[in-house]
C-alpha cells in the first residue's frame, strides 16, 4: 500500500524532480564536508558519512560553513555529482546560492523528519510542494 503525504514549504529555485530521498538530522558544509571529486559526505562524524548525494533529493536542516561551499555545490553539478533537489528546514545563504548557480530545485520551510532515508520524494520548486510517496 502506497501513503502520500505533501508538504507545503517556500519555494527557493524552481524545478520539479522525483527521487530518493537521502535525510539527515545534522547540517551539511559542502566546503570539507563533500568531496567534490566524488559526491560522497567525508566529515567524520556526520550521519551520511560515506553516502553519495549524487542524484538523491537531500534533506537536511541547514547549511553550514564558508560561501566556497556554494561553489562546491556548483562543481558538483557541473561533474553529475550534485543531488536532483535540496529540502531544508531553514535555507542557509551558502546552500541557496549554490544551488541558483547550479540550477538544482530547493525548498525549504519543510519538516525534515518527516521524510526518511529511501523514501520517493517529488519536489516543486516552483510552488514549494513536496510530496513523499512511501511503500513504492
Amino acid at each position: 500500500m502506497v501513503s502520500t503525504l505533501t508538504l507545503k514549504g517556500r519555494s527557493v529555485v524552481p524545478g520539479k524532480v522525483r527521487g530518493t530521498a537521502l535525510v539527515s538530522t545534522k547540517p551539511i558544509s559542502f566546503l570539507g564536508g563533500v568531496d567534490v571529486n566524488t559526491g560522497i559526505i567525508i566529515e567524520r562524524g556526520h550521519d551520511l558519512c560515506g553516502k553519495s548525494i549524487r542524484d538523491v533529493v537531500l534533506c537536511f536542516p541547514h547549511g553550514r560553513g564558508s560561501t566556497v561551499g556554494s561553489f562546491v555545490l556548483y562543481r558538483l553539478a557541473k561533474s553529475g555529482l550534485a543531488p536532483k533537489a535540496i529540502i531544508n528546514s531553514i535555507a542557509d545563504p551558502v546552500v541557496v546560492v549554490g544551488a541558483i548557480i547550479a540550477n538544482i530545485p530547493m525548498v525549504d520551510k519543510i519538516n525534515i523528519e518527516m521524510m526518511t532515508s529511501g523514501d520517493i520524494i517529488e519536489v516543486d520548486g516552483r510552488e514549494g510542494i513536496v510530496r513523499v510517496f512511501r511503500g513504492e
